[in-house]
């Protein structure tokens, strides 16, 4: 926690400030120096207490270790929303051990809130234990996402006809807003591991279900999805990439 403290400190003291320093990366995403300072800080704190842990970043070459930990980091997530001053962007944390996440983190620095949880110790948002909510089918449901320029139009109808709110909250936010009860679900086409690596531990100890789009309970799948658990099979059968593309194919005939 001390960590995401930091981070949090920092990132709000930048975004409050708006004197960014922003670049544009090689895959058209945007980084700031925020990012760099915030990953670099968290690196020298993880070296400095745990020096046989591994560590993966989004900003900078992954360091091996030989403990079984390996500490996953998204120094902000949401660039792009922090960039423009919506204060809906987080600091990421995850512990893995021995391929198994034990420890996650979702610190929204501008909205005050911390989402964390620790495998078999439930999860909490500011000192509070959270959980899911109930709702068991999709008519009513807020489901998430980060953007829609990667879904399939047909998808969106499908889950209106359906009675689905998709809203795009997107980013850490949606699935904090998942595992404390606020919405249904979320779903992310396109992630890298360390935007999801907190989220399988999070939502699972908040009492619902994360997997990838294929339904693997992995977060390295490019993409993610996660629910109450009581909704998630049957919407994975209207967002699932194979699905679209049955749906296009259908369509096409």
């Amino acid at each position: 926690m001390r960590l995401a403290d930091v981070a949090g400190r920092i990132s709000r003291e930048h975004f409050e400030k708006r004197n960014l320093q922003v670049q544009t990366k090689a895959d058209g995403t945007p980084v700031t120096d925020a990012d760099r300072g915030i990953e670099r800080l968290l690196r020298d704190a993880v070296g400095a207490e745990f020096a046989d842990d591994g560590f993966t970043g989004e900003e900078y070459p992954e360091t091996h270790g030989s403990s079984g930990f390996r500490w996953i980091v998204d120094p902000i997530d949401g660039t792009k929303s922090f960039v423009r001053g919506i204060p809906l962007y987080a600091n990421l944390i995850a512990l893995q051990e021995d391929g198994e996440i034990v420890f996650g983190l979702i610190n929204l620095p501008s909205a005050q809130t911390t989402v964390h949880a620790e495998l078999g110790k439930g999860c909490w948002s500011n000192g509070v234990q959270v959980r899911v909510s109930d709702r068991s089918d999709l008519d009513g449901a807020y489901v998430m996402a980060t953007w829609l320029e990667d879904w399939d139009l047909q998808v969106i109808d499908d889950l209106h006809a359906c009675g689905a709110v998709v809203r795009t909250w997107g980013d850490a936010f949606g699935y904090a807003m998942v595992a404390c009860g606020r919405v249904d679900a979320v779903v992310d086409y396109t992630a890298q591991p360390f935007d999801l690596a907190p989220m399988s531990v999070i939502i699972e100890e908040a009492g619902g279900r994360f997997t990838s789009l294929d339904g693997r309970r992995t977060f390295d799948a490019l993409n993610g999805m996660a629910s109450n658990g009581l909704i998630h099979d049957e919407l994975l059968e209207h967002v699932s990439p194979k699905t679209a593309s049955t749906t296009d194919a259908q369509r096409a005939i």
